[in-house]
Formats: structure tokens, sequence, C-alpha cells
């Protein structure tokens, strides 16, 4: 024992173990390990009681007990004298136990014992806990042990908050029947006298012993608590001022674990009713707060009562009646600031189903539900010790943000419950808080900000057409709101959830238009694009685009006034520094949405053309200098990517393709051709950026956007700058760009048709040959290497060539394949759609390659060879195509008909047959049939009755024969 007892204190955290070395502590960790383990059981046994008996020390005695639980557990210990040996050992150790030992050794105690209790009570020894339990007056030495044996019994076994299996479930039910039958009263009565007795002598082992009893309750008669003795205890120490806060907690625990006892709805009411006797103040807000937990258990379970019983019920009728009496102590206990002592989630759902029962709320309750919404104002609110931190935001700040979005979301649903059962009510509470804030130049940014958050949820609850006609208290509400000017608006969060909350309400303006000018001077004022904080007058931006988007019309008479608001915001664009090399530059889409906003005004018919072109002159023509000043600097001085100047360029682009959002093609090239000439002079202009930069891809990408907008909007005479375009767009291509590039060409396909043939074939070579280098067969990995991001890209390029050629065939150019100058990608090309359409994983990619041949079919055969336009076509779309994708590829065991996608794709292979059938016939037929059904082990008698399908069948039915 004497080397065990050293080898312990070396591997523990004892001071022995401090000087020693690693390799010492290392050597001492496995001679306990090999004490533990290889030991007989018996000797093991012996070794650890010697231990518990001799040694001085703690972490001796933790190990020799961890040893014991060890062993115990795994069956080690199981002849009858060892086990004998050791209930009486550790029984004579807890009687003995001194108040004053280490709690995590009366605690490893408590667990061993405990599991002794599970292995044989009652079955072999059934007087555990007679022997345990201390003698009245109990003394702390001994009820502390008791009580952690409890608590130990209670978490390692009996307690149902934690999943057990059935061996488990077994042994508990055993535990707590003998328990019941044997002791359970004379150890209700110990509690009592714990409490009694050393609530002022040891508060600390009173409050152990009591929640012993709250673990208890759920599983005990609880009559032996709940009773005229008990519960005024427990009532008195809850509440007496001179009791210690852990010993007042417990007695609510055990209150509240009295409430919460499962029973019949009739019986719970009298126990409710019994609990309210008992105490008189219970429902005051001074019990909220010393009692949080109880006042909240016991609304709850009224509340449950009530549910069951109903309205109509007399017993329903004073459940009710007992939950508002104590509503006030909830309400309290919901306000309290001391988060540790209220369990606000339990709150909220209580608040949330009292919330849910009522349909006509009489006024009683409708003073109710004020005190609700004051709670959820309240949980909603920021604390102010981020104010700062929220402004930035920094780091801090954006956590905090998450973290109150996401407790907000049960606080909201709440709220909306309310504004379902009580609008006139849930409007007048917003409306007092409007005023409050607006009236007080004290009112926090906390308060304002929960304030406004509200009322936009508010805005959620409400119908659109209340909204614009302005119902209830809204007509008085959305003024407020408009004209307000809060003392914190500075604020970022405050600033942000202002302009939500209008952008929420402007439905409003649509039938009251004498409100357009507030609306306006809270976008375009300090409040909204002009506030300080960047932050903010971006998103102003945004939300005021949404306005002009929602109102237009309306907003036409204001039109100059919002111009010169915004004038300075517009003309940043034209004055930025960028000479300055230290310049610091955002994203090149701020102040974008300005743009767009004024596009969208301008563009619009109830504005004059004189005044339109008066507007984008004023627009285009200082945007269009600058570009022209930047290119020409740039190609003096050269440009980098990050330069000031690049950032400027691209800033402008993306500005003056926001501006054209708001024009239509009709608008531009019919109604008002003076506007078309504007736009077409201005593409001239971005054109120089891309013709001067084709290897900056930042730009490009912006000049790529903006030729997307002019092909919309100026239709045909944009077709003469196109292929400027593009061959720039053609300089240096990797992958990604040539997903743009493509991209650019398909919308010119769909928008132009075959009048794009000349463009089309004079770039389609140079497609076509960087095509074939970066999209061979063997560029595709399908091993992890598949996955990256240069990998994915090329699988983009691949699913937007194909849309490219789909596009191409589909709209009457497919002869450009046909051309000098593009025939000898031909070979390349076919090759790589005859091998995406047999096996390429990506299903929907197959059935457009299906689709492609089914059109070039269309387009290059007749029924007559003679008179086809690509000689040899029909060979390889009998011998290849036909073969390869019509009958092995269906044939794969990859092939799931089951799946939706796969079931199309096949009906385009079978529309493929019928395509061949009707411009090949019997050279389709001699192949197919004659020659590949029978390779592919195909009955000859099914062969046969395919081809008589395919003569005279439709072929919906014959679809219906293959895939029988």
């Amino acid at each position: 024992m004497d080397d065990l007892e050293k080898a312990i204190l070396l591997a523990s955290d004892s001071p022995a173990a401090a000087s020693a070395s690693p390799a010492v502590r290392e050597e001492a960790l496995a001679f306990c390990a090999r004490a533990r383990d290889e030991s007989p059981p018996s000797s093991l046994l012996r070794l650890c009681l010697s231990g518990l008996a001799s040694s001085p020390h703690a972490h001796v005695h933790f190990w020799c007990l961890q040893s014991l639980h060890d062993a115990l557990l795994r069956r080690r210990l199981a002849l009858p004298d060892d086990l004998a040996l050791l209930r009486s050992s550790l029984l004579s150790l807890a009687s003995a136990s001194n108040a004053a030992s280490p709690p995590f050794l009366r605690n490893k105690l408590a667990q061993l014992i405990a599991l002794l209790v599970r292995l044989d009570y009652p079955h072999v020894y059934p007087s555990y806990f007679l022997d345990l339990l201390p003698p009245s007056p109990p003394q702390s030495g001994p009820a502390d042990m008791f009580a952690r044996v409890l608590i130990s019994l209670d978490d390692d076994l009996l307690s149902q908050d934690y999943p057990r299996n059935a061996d488990e479930a077994a042994d508990a039910g055993r535990v707590k029947d003998a328990m019941r039958a044997q002791c359970v009263p004379q150890i209700a009565l110990h509690w009592h006298d714990a409490a009694v007795s050393l609530r002022a002598a040891d508060p600390a082992t009173a409050a152990v012993a009591l929640d012993a009893a709250r673990r208890c309750i759920s599983w005990i008669d609880v009559a032996l608590v709940a009773n005229d003795v008990f519960v005024p205890l427990l009532f008195d120490i809850a509440l007496s001022p001179g009791s210690a806060a852990p010993l007042a907690a417990a007695a609510v625990g055990c209150l509240s674990a009295v409430a919460a006892k499962r029973m019949d709805a009739r019986a719970k009411v009298a126990l409710l009713r019994s609990l309210l006797s008992a105490q008189q103040g219970l429902g005051s807000p001074d019990s909220g707060l010393k009692m949080a937990t109880l006042v909240t258990t016991y609304a709850a379970e009224a509340l449950e009562c009530y549910r069951k019983l109903g309205p109509s019920d007399t017993d329903g009728t004073v459940a009710l009646e007992m939950l508002e009496e104590v509503l006030p102590a909830v309400f309290s206990a919901a306000e309290s600031s001391e988060e540790e002592e209220v369990d606000s989630g339990s709150v909220l759902e209580f608040l949330a189903g009292y919330v849910s029962t009522m349909k006509a709320p009489s006024d009683k309750q409708l003073g109710h539900l004020g005190r609700i919404l004051e709670v959820v104002r309240q949980q909603m609110s920021y604390d102010p010790v981020y104010r700062e931190h929220l402004d930035v935001p920094d780091k801090i700040g954006k956590e905090e943000e998450d973290l109150m979005a996401e407790q907000r979301k049960d606080l909201v649903a709440l709220f909306r419950n309310i504004c379902r059962v009580a609008p006139s009510a849930t409007q007048q509470f917003i409306r007092g808080l409007m005023v409050t804030a607006l009236s007080s130049a004290e009112a926090t940014v906390e308060d304002v900000e929960v304030t406004l958050a509200l009322f936009y949820r508010l805005g959620e609850t409400v119908g659109e057409e209340e909204i614009r006609t302005g119902s209830g208290l809204l007509g008085e509400l959305v003024p407020m709101l408009l004209s307000a000017r809060f003392s914190c608006h500075t604020h970022r969060i405050v600033a942000l959830v202002y302009l939500e909350t209008v952008t929420r309400y402007i439905k409003f303006m649509q039938e009251n238009v004498q409100y357009v000018p507030h609306l306006l001077a809270a976008y375009l004022d300090e409040r909204g694009i002009h506030h300080q904080n960047s932050h903010v007058s971006r998103r102003a931006g945004y939300l005021f685009m949404k306005a002009v988007k929602l109102l237009k019309a309306r907003l036409v008479p204001y039109l100059d006034t919002i111009l010169q608001s915004l004038e300075d915001v517009l003309g940043q664009f034209t004055a930025m520094d960028w000479g300055n090399k230290d310049a610091k530059f955002s994203s090149s889409e701020d102040g974008s949405q300005v743009f767009e906003a004024v596009g969208l005004l301008i563009g619009i018919e109830e504005v004059s053309p004189e005044k339109q072109v008066q507007c984008l002159t004023a627009l285009l023509n200082p945007l269009c200098h600058q570009i022209e000043s930047l290119v020409m600097g740039a190609k003096a001085q050269g440009l980098e990517e990050s330069s000031p100047r690049a950032m400027s360029l691209q800033q402008i682009v993306v500005a003056l393709n926001m501006l054209t959002k708001g024009f239509n093609e009709r608008l531009v090239m019919v109604s008002r051709p003076t506007i078309g000439v504007m736009f077409k002079k201005t593409l001239d202009v971005v054109l120089q950026v891309l013709i001067s930069f084709p290897n900056m891809r930042s730009l490009r990408s912006k000049v790529i956007s903006f030729l997307h907008r002019m092909i919309e909007i100026l239709g045909i005479s944009v077709l003469p700058c196109i292929p400027v375009a593009l061959r720039q767009l053609l300089v240096n291509n990797e992958a990604k760009d040539m997903v743009d590039f493509l991209v650019l060409i398909n919308q010119i396909i769909s928008k132009f048709n075959s009048s794009a043939s000349g463009i089309l074939e004079d770039v389609f070579p140079t497609i076509a040959s960087r095509l074939s280098v970066i999209l061979s067969q063997d560029a595709f990995s399908t091993g992890p290497a598949s996955n990256t991001e240069e990998m994915r890209e090329l699988q983009e390029l691949q699913r937007t060539l194909y849309t490219f050629l789909h596009a191409m065939v589909t709209h009457d150019l497919s002869t450009i394949l046909l051309a000098p100058t593009c025939r000898q990608y031909l070979e390349t090309i076919m090759q790589l759609l005859l091998f995406t359409s047999c096996s390429h994983k990506d299903i929907l990619l197959r059935k457009a390659c299906v689709q492609i041949f089914v059109q070039l079919i269309k387009d290059w055969c007749t029924t007559s060879k003679v008179d086809d336009k690509l000689p040899g076509f029909r060979v390889f779309m009998i011998g290849k195509f036909a073969t390869g994708c019509c009958l092995y590829s269906v044939l794969d065991k990859s092939f799931d008909l089951r799946d939706a996608n796969s079931l199309v794709l096949f009906g385009e292979i079978v529309m493929a047959q019928k395509i061949m059938y009707e411009r090949f016939r019997e050279d389709f037929v001699v192949n197919f049939v004659v020659k590949d059904l029978p390779e592919a082990h195909c009955p000859p008698d099914l062969a046969e009755q395919y081809y008589q399908k395919l003569q005279h069948i439709k072929w919906s039915l014959l679809i219906e024969y293959f895939l029988f």
C-alpha cells in the first residue's frame, strides 16, 4: 500500500507530483493502472479499503473509490463475501462522513453507494436507506451524505431527464417501488427535519437536502411534501430575508416540483389551490422576484388545467382565475434583470400559450396583454453595454446582432400572436412607444431601436389594404414615423431599422400621396442616403430604389427635388481622386442603387421626352467624360487591377449599367429614339475601356454586364458594336472568362436570331479552337480532384458550351457550322456531343446534346442522301449516335428509368430514332434493327416487333414499347 500511495500521489496533481519528472510520473501512472487492472478482485477490494482506512491523503481516497466503482461497474467484484465487505465498509464510511471532507470525495462515495443500491436493493440488501437515514435531529455530516446518495442515485438511475436503456428503466422501477413501500415517508420527514434544524446552522447542507427532495417529488406521494407542515416551511425559507440564496432557491425548487407533479387535471387544480392558500401573496410582484421559477411553473400548470377542462367547466374556470391571480408575479419575473434567477425560455413559452387561448380578450385580459407587450419590448432590447460596438460595428457588435436576431425569433412570434388577438391594443402600445421616443431627448438608442423594430413587425401582421388606407391607428402612426427625427438617429442600428420600417409601410403613400415629400426626405436627408454611417447610406440607397420601383409615377412631380438632393451622391462618381494612390475605394457596387433608382424614375413614360433627355445628359455626359479622362491617363501611366483609377472605372461602368435598368427597348428605340442615340454614344465610350484594357478581368466583367443591358434596350442597333467587343473579349481567356463570353453570345443569339449569323460566323472559329483545347475529354477528373475550383469552372464552361450550341441550332444558325472557316472544327464538336450524349453523368446535358443532334438532322439531312448538306453526317449518326446513344447508353446499368430526368432523356432518344427513321429510312433500319439490336442480344422476334412499331405505331406508343 505504501508503494501504491506514493504512485498515486506522483500521478495526481498533489504537491509531490510537482517536483517529479515526466518519466517518473508516467511510471507512477503505469504502476497505478497495473494495480487497478491486474490485481485479483478480492485483493483490489482489500487494498482499496486499506487505503481508505489508513491514508491521510484525499487523492489516495479518491483513487480507491474510483477503482472500486470501476470494478463494481464492470462486475469484477461479484463474490458475495466481497460485496458484503464492500457494502458494510461503505455504509460505515457514509455514516461517519464529516461535512468538512472534500465535496469531490463525498460525491464519489455517494456515487459508489448509489451503484450498490442499483445492483442489490432490495433483493440482496433491503436496508440501505434505513441504515443511511440520519437520526433526528439531523447532523450536518450524515445529512449531507444521505442527500448526496439520493442525488447520485437520481443522476445515475432514477431521473427521467436522461435517456435510459431497458435495463436501467427496469432497475429504476424496482428501486422506486421498494423505496415507496419501505422508507419514503421516513425520508420525507428527514427532509423536513433537516430544513428546520439546519436552515440556520448549516444552510448549505439544508439546501442539499431540499435539492434531493426536489428530485424525488416527481415519483413519490406528493402529499408527503404538499401538506400543511412542509409547504409553509418551504414558503418561509423561500421568502425569508435571512435565508441563504442557495437554500431559498432549493425551497423554490421543491415548491415548483410540487406544482409540476403529474396528475389528473382536477386533482392538479386542488393542489394548486392549496399552494395559493398557503401563500396568499403568491401573485404579488415580490413573489415573482423571489420565486420566479415557482410562479412560472404554477402559471403554466394552471394554464394546462384550463386547456384540458375548458372554460365551461367549474374547475377550468377556477384554473383560469388562479392563473390570472399569479400573472402579476409572472410579469415581475419576466421583467426582472436577474437573468440567472429567471428561465426566460419558460416564461416566454407560458406567455405564448396564454395568448393562444384568447379569442376575444376581455378588458382585464387586454391589460395583461399590455404587460406581455412590455415584456416583449424589454427582452427584445439590446444591452447598453454593446452600444458603441453596434455602431461600428466591430466583431463584438456583429456577434451581439446575431445573438439578438436569434433571441428575437420567439419573441416576434409572440408579438405577432398578440397583434392577431388584439390589433387595436397593439397599435396603441406602439403609439405610446413612439410618442415617448419622440418626446424625450433622453430616449436611448436601445429604446428607440426596439420601438422601431416592433413597429416594423407590426407591419408584417397588417394586410396591404390596411397599410394603404391607414386603417386603425396606422393613419396616425405612419406620418409620425415619416417625420420622426430621434435624438439618437445617428446611431447605426437606429438609422437602419428606421429605414427598414419606413420601407415596410411604403404602400401607405399609394393612397396618401400628400406624405410622399416626407417619405423622400426620410430616404434622402441625413437619416438615409446622407447619413454619416456608410453602412446606413448604402442601405438607404437600396431601399430608396425599392421605393421608386413601387411608387414610380407618384414620384414624377418630385423628380427635380430628388435629383437636387442626390446631386452630391451622383457627382461623387465624377469627382473621385483617382490620381491618389493612397485613396481608399469601397466596392464597385457602392452607390449604384442610387443610379438604378434615378434610372427607374427617369425611364417611366410619365416623364416628358425633354425632361428625360435633360436628366440623362446631366448624368451621362460627366460619367462619359470621366471614363475618357481615366482611360487617357491609364494609357499614359499604366493601369493596375486594384489601383484607384481602375476602381473608378469599375464604379462608373456599374453606375451606367444601373442607370439603364429603368429603360426598355420600346421606349428607347421606338417612342423616344433620341435616348437610344445617347445610350449608343455611351456604349461607344464604355467599349474604349475594353479595347484599351482587354486583360483586366474586373473591368471586363463590368463591361460585359453593361453590354448585356445595351443589347436588351438598344436592340438591333447595337449589332455594329458587337464584333469589336467580342474580339476583345476573346483575348487571353480562361475557363471562367469563356463562360461569361458564351453567356453574352447566347443572349445575342436569343435576341437577334439569324441576324447575328455574320457576327457568329466571324467569332466561331476562335471559340471552337479555344474550347477544343480547354474541354478535351481527358481534361476532367472523376476522383477527388473533380471538386477543385478549377474543375468546377471547367464543368460550368462545358454546360455553357452546350447551351451555346443548343441556342445556335434552335435559332436557325446551324449552317454556321458548315461555313468554310468553321468546318474544320466539326469533327471535334461532333465527338464531344457524342461523348456527352452517351455517357455524361449530367442527365440534363445528355438531353441537350440529343436535342442538338435531332435539330442537326432536321437542318442538314433529307430523305435523299444527295441533298445532305454535310457528307458523312448521315453515316456518323447511324453508325455512332444511334448505336452508342440510342441503344448502348440506355442498356447501361447506370441508366435509371425511375429517375424523372432520365425518363425525359429517354423520350428525347426515342424522338431521335423517329427523326432518323424519317430521314434515313432503310439505312437506319439496316444498321439499327438488323445489325445493332441482334449484337445487343435482342431476340429476333422482339427486333421485328420494334421494326413494325417503328413503321406503323404512334411515337408515344413506341416509347412505351421501348420501355417495355
